[in-house]
C-alpha cells in the first residue's frame, strides 16, 4: 500500500489538513475549528480523513502553533518554511512576497529560488491579525464574512487609530455610541488591519516581486481590494491559499520521503 502525504497545520483559530497522492495532486483539503484544544482539532481532522490517521497510511509533517499535538507526524516544521513551500506550490517558483494573515500572527515572506530569503512575523500583538478582526466583528455583532461585505457599503471613511486591540475595541465602542453606521466602522476596521499589514510588508528589503495573499483572508475580496490600493499593485491569491501551511507541509512530507529522510 502506497502511503499518502499529509500536511497538518494547527493554528490558533483553525486546523487545516491537505492530503496529496503520489503525483502530488490534492486529494483532500479542509479546515476545522481549533476550539479550546489542539488535540481536539487533531481529533476532528482525523474524523475527516479518508484513511486512519497513522504513519502506516500517511507520511505526515505538522506545523502551526499546535504542531506538537500531532504525535504520529514524521517531522514538525516551522510555519514560515511550510507557508513558503505552500505558496510556491500554488503560485510557482518565481520570486514573490507572501502575506499570510493568521489567527494570532501575521507573516510576510520573500521567496526566491525556491527558498525563503527574508521574513517577518507579528506574533507579539493581535493588531493586524485575524484575532483583531474577530474581536471587532463580535463587537459589531456580525460575522467575519459579514464584516467584509458590510465594509464595502461604507459611505464615508472612519479611522481606527489605536495600535492595540483592547484600545481599538474601545474606539469601536465609542464610534457605535456616536451613532456611526456599522458599514463605516467595518470599513475603518479593514483599513486598520490593511495598514498594519502594509507596514510589515514594507520591512522586506525587496519590494519588486509580485504579492500573494494566503491564510483565511484570501477569500475576503474587498479586504484584498483595500490591501491592493495601499500597496499600489495587485494582490494575487488562490482558492486553496487558505491551506498554504498545510499544503506546504504535505509537499515537504513528499520531498522528505523521496529523499529517504522519513
Amino acid at each position: 500500500m502506497e502511503r499518502k502525504y499529509l500536511g497538518i497545520d494547527i493554528g490558533s483559530t483553525a486546523g487545516k489538513a491537505v492530503v496529496l497522492d503520489g503525483k502530488g495532486e490534492i486529494l483532500q483539503a479542509f479546515s476545522v475549528p481549533t476550539g479550546w484544544s489542539s488535540f481536539e482539532a487533531l481529533k476532528s481532522i482525523g474524523e475527516r480523513l479518508e484513511e486512519p490517521m497513522d504513519d502506516e497510511h500517511y507520511a505526515c509533517i505538522a506545523t502551526g502553533y499546535g504542531r506538537n499535538a500531532v504525535a504520529f507526524a514524521g517531522k514538525t516544521m516551522t510555519e514560515i518554511t511550510c507557508h513558503a513551500k505552500g505558496a510556491m506550490a500554488l503560485f510557482g517558483n518565481e520570486a514573490m512576497n507572501v502575506i499570510d494573515v493568521g489567527g494570532q500572527d501575521t507573516k510576510v515572506i520573500t521567496c526566491k529560488g525556491r527558498t525563503v530569503e527574508e521574513f517577518f512575523m507579528n506574533d507579539k500583538c493581535s493588531a493586524g491579525t485575524g484575532k483583531f478582526l474577530e474581536v471587532m466583528a463580535n463587537r459589531l455583532n456580525i460575522s467575519m464574512e459579514d464584516l467584509n461585505s458590510l465594509a464595502k457599503e461604507h459611505t464615508k471613511e472612519v479611522k481606527i487609530s489605536s495600535m492595540c486591540t483592547v484600545f481599538a475595541e474601545s474606539e469601536v465602542i465609542s464610534l457605535v455610541g456616536q451613532g456611526i453606521e456599522r458599514a463605516n466602522i467595518a470599513y475603518g476596521i479593514l483599513q486598520s488591519v490593511a495598514g498594519k499589514v502594509v507596514q510589515m510588508l514594507g520591512r522586506l528589503r525587496d519590494q519588486s516581486p509580485e504579492v500573494y495573499l494566503t491564510g483565511g483572508l484570501c477569500e475576503a475580496a474587498y479586504f484584498q481590494e483595500i490591501l491592493s490600493e495601499k500597496i499600489g499593485k495587485p494582490i494575487h491569491s488562490h482558492k486553496n491559499a487558505r491551506y498554504a501551511g498545510a499544503l506546504g507541509a504535505a509537499v515537504l512530507a513528499k520531498e522528505q520521503v523521496e529523499k529517504g529522510r522519513m
